[in-house]
Parts: C-alpha cells; structure tokens; sequence
C-alpha cells in the first residue's frame, strides 16, 4: 500500500497547506477528494456507474474547465493504475477481441493524423476520441465487477429526469425541441433510445406494484421525451429497438389469452388517439416529411434532410480524393465549409453554421480516417454486437434466463448507439465506448460460468 499512502499524504499536505493559504475555504474540499479517492479505491465500479450516470448531465459543467465526469475519470484512471502495479488487478482483465480492430484503428488514425489538411483539428479531434479510449480501458478492467442491474437503473434515472426538464421547461429546449442539457436534440434522443431498453428491462424485473409503477413512470418519461426531440432517426432506431424487445419475448407472448389481448386492445384504443393528441404538431409533419425520400430529399421540400444530402455528396467527394487516409481526424468541417452547400444551408453565416459535421459518424470516419480506418470502425462495432449474442446463447445453454434477459436488453441499449450513429456524428459517445467493452467482458463472463451452476 506504499503508493495510495503516499498519495494521502500529498492530499493531507495538500489540505494543510490550503488552511495556511489565503484560500482556506478549498481544505473541506481537498478532505473530500481524499475521503472520494479513498472509497474509489475500494469500490472503482462506484466510479464507473457515477460516470454514466453523469452523462445526461454533462450540459451544466459544458463551460467548466473540470467537470463531475472528468474528475471521477482521472480519479478512476490514477486508481486503476496503481492498483495494476500493486497486482491487485490482473493484467489478464486487458484482454479483449475487441483490440485487434481497435490497434488497427488507432494506427491508421494516427498516420491519417501526420497527412491531415488541419493538424489542429485533428489534435482537437484526438483529444476528445482519447476520452473514450480510457473509458475503454477502464471498463475492461473492472467491467466484470459492474451491478448491471444498477447501471440499468443509474442510466434510466438519469435520462428520464433530464426527459422531465425538457418537457416541461423551455429552457431545457432547442427551438422548442427538448434538448435537456445538451445541444443537439438529436443527442438527446440517443441517450433517450439507449435508456429505453434498459427502462423496460426494469418494468419486467420489478418485483412489486410500487416499483413497476416508478419504473413504467420512467419508461413513459423517456417515450415522452423521445417525442418532445421530435427526432426522426429516434423513432426509428426505438422502433426498431422495442420490435427487437418483442421477438425476444415472443415465447412469453405466447401465453397471452384473449382475454388478456381484449385489454390490451382497448388501452391501444385508448393511448394511440390520446398520444397522437398531445404529439406535436411540428413533429408529424416532420415524420410525414419522410415521404419526400421516394423523390430525392432537397432543401425546397426539407431544409434538414436536404442538408443530410449535402453532407452524403461532400463525404463522398473527399473519400474519392483519399480513399487511403482520408482527409485527416476533424477536417471534414473544413471542407464541407468551401463548398456552395454551406452557404446555402447557413442561415446567418455564422461559423458554426459554415462549418458543418457530418451528422453521421460513419460517413465522417470514411472520409477523414479513410476507407480501410472505417472498416475497422464498422467491424469493430459489428464484433462487439457478437459478443452480446455469444454472451446471451451461453447463458441460454446455461438455462439463465435472467442473465439472457440482461444481455438482450444490453444488446438492444447498444444496437440503438450503433445505428444513431447514422443520424449523429459522435466517435467519442461515452456509453458507446464503455459499452463496446462491456460487451467482450460479458462475453468472457458468461463463457467461463461452469456449466454446473446452471439454473433450471
């Protein structure tokens, strides 16, 4: 214990010097970074359950140079470092088949990074990417202690109480689109469609009224804030999602009588007309703006989707010109800025209307990483969505219908992340990169359980 002595040393100095200081107000402080240090050491998973569920948040610290989630990840990453070279965690917890797509990755990054048309956005870009790296790594080392059942409740809470400041706050919205404590309504609605899985999990699960009744509550929340986001691709992807939901389930559907059914069509009758009513209005006639897709979206009929075409055209020009490395981390802003398309969809030529992310992350990793980069990316996404599959057959064939349970709803909360990566640019997604490890590590978990501890 010489090194985690040695650091409370540093902080009791530390606090000794401030009560000297003419800043003595901060000691209290620096006695609860040594008191939270202290406890992260023991228990580094509380660590990790606190980032996510700090990620909704993250809006109110965007002008803080040090933020609740950075301070628990620095705290995390020091923690799990001096516990590597104490052996209290084995080495062997780094393992992962999800490294050799991330290696590759990261090496063609970097020599993209060394040909790149801006070195500064690409060490902006490297910097903010490099945040989900740790959290990575983070997760692969103490992912196999993570409460699951915790984290699905963290992740729901946290959404949903966002969710409920959007809908009945405007500050809490974008030109009327609920935003909660982010920008983008449309990164609101991912968090959104990754909690809903996760929300529905915990109705099932609950084992008393009271508590399906606070977790339906929450489902409903997140249903409403979907809308609230009044997000196309949300929809999509929840739909998707909950279709998913209703084929795993499919067996215990079987078992629904017709009187059970005559229920349920008379709540349908009763919700749809109702949330068709309290949907706004601006939010189906953006769903009906769909049907312009069949002709070719422009900007005459859909500004938004006629900007989505726009970025599509830019990414396919500049991955023709570097098909290798592509145009280097960040830069697709830059070029999308030259083009006749960014005057035309800015609106008061401001520079963060010029300069225009992809709004698809895949198409923004083909183009500035190259296609041979974005392969990996995709694979490596593709791989992770295996694991949770080999994870939920091995506790299937183990007759753990609760852990199988688990790894669906895990694999739907991460197919959602997956394919609003088409709507949103957003490489470096908290959850999506605790997740991608999450997945290899549940795989190993569920694999090694003896075959003898089957449930039955």
């Amino acid at each position: 214990m010489i090194f985690p002595l040695s650091i409370i040393s540093l902080l009791g100095l530390a606090c000794i010097a401030l009560l000297a200081s003419p800043y003595p107000y901060l000691a209290p402080g620096a006695v609860l970074g040594l008191v939270g240090f202290a406890v992260l050491f023991r228990k580094p998973t509380w660590g990790l359950l606190g980032i996510a569920a700090l990620v909704p948040f993250e809006g109110f610290f965007k002008d803080n140079a040090l933020s609740g989630s950075k301070l628990l990840g620095a705290s995390l990453a020091v923690i799990l470092m001096l516990q590597l070279a104490l052996h209290q965690i084995p080495a062997e917890r780094l393992r992962s088949n999800i490294w050799r797509y991330l290696l590759a990755f990261m090496a063609l990054y970097f020599l993209s990074t060394l040909t790149t048309d801006d070195l500064g956005m690409s060490l902006g870009h490297l910097r903010e990417l490099s945040v989900g790296l740790i959290l990575f790594v983070i997760t692969l080392l103490i992912g196999r202690e993570l409460n699951l059942d915790l984290f699905a409740r963290l992740v729901t809470l946290a959404v949903s109480a966002t969710c409920a400041m959007a809908m009945f706050s405007s500050k809490f919205q974008d030109q009327g689109r609920a935003a909660g404590l982010l920008e983008d309504p449309n990164a609101f609605a991912l968090l959104i469609a990754f909690a809903v899985p996760l929300a529905l999990l915990l109705v099932i699960r609950a084992p008393n009224w009271l508590q399906r009744l606070v977790w339906g509550g929450c489902f409903l929340l997140l249903l409403g804030g979907m809308t609230k986001t009044e997000s196309r691709s949300g929809l999509v992807v929840l739909a998707l999602s909950l279709i998913i939901g209703c084929w795993h389930y499919r067996t215990q559907l079987a078992r629904i009588r017709p009187r059970h059914l005559g229920f349920a069509m008379l709540g349908a009758v009763i919700l749809i007309p109702l949330a068709i009513a309290v949907m706004p209005a601006g939010y189906i006639a953006r769903i009906q703006s769909l049907s312009v897709l069949s002709a070719g979206a422009s900007g005459h009929h859909d500004e938004s989707l006629g900007r989505r075409a726009s970025y599509i055209v830019v990414g396919s020009q500049i991955i023709r010109e570097n098909p290798l490395l592509g145009s280097g981390p960040g830069t697709f802003p830059l070029h999308y800025a030259t083009t006749g398309y960014a005057k035309a969809f800015s609106a008061n030529r401001k520079i963060g209307d010029l300069y225009r992310r992809a709004h698809n992350t895949y198409l923004e990793i083909f183009s500035e990483l190259g296609i041979p980069a974005g392969l990996l990316f995709v694979g490596m996404l593709g791989l992770g969505l295996y694991n949770l599959l080999r994870a939920r057959k091995a506790w299937m064939q183990r007759r753990n219908a609760e852990q199988a349970d688990m790894m669906t709803h895990l694999g739907m909360s991460f197919l959602s992340l997956t394919l609003f990566l088409m709507f949103l640019s957003a490489p470096n997604q908290k959850y999506l990169w605790i997740m991608l490890a999450l997945t290899s590590v549940l795989r190993l978990k569920a694999e090694q359980a003896p075959l003898a501890e089957a449930r039955t």
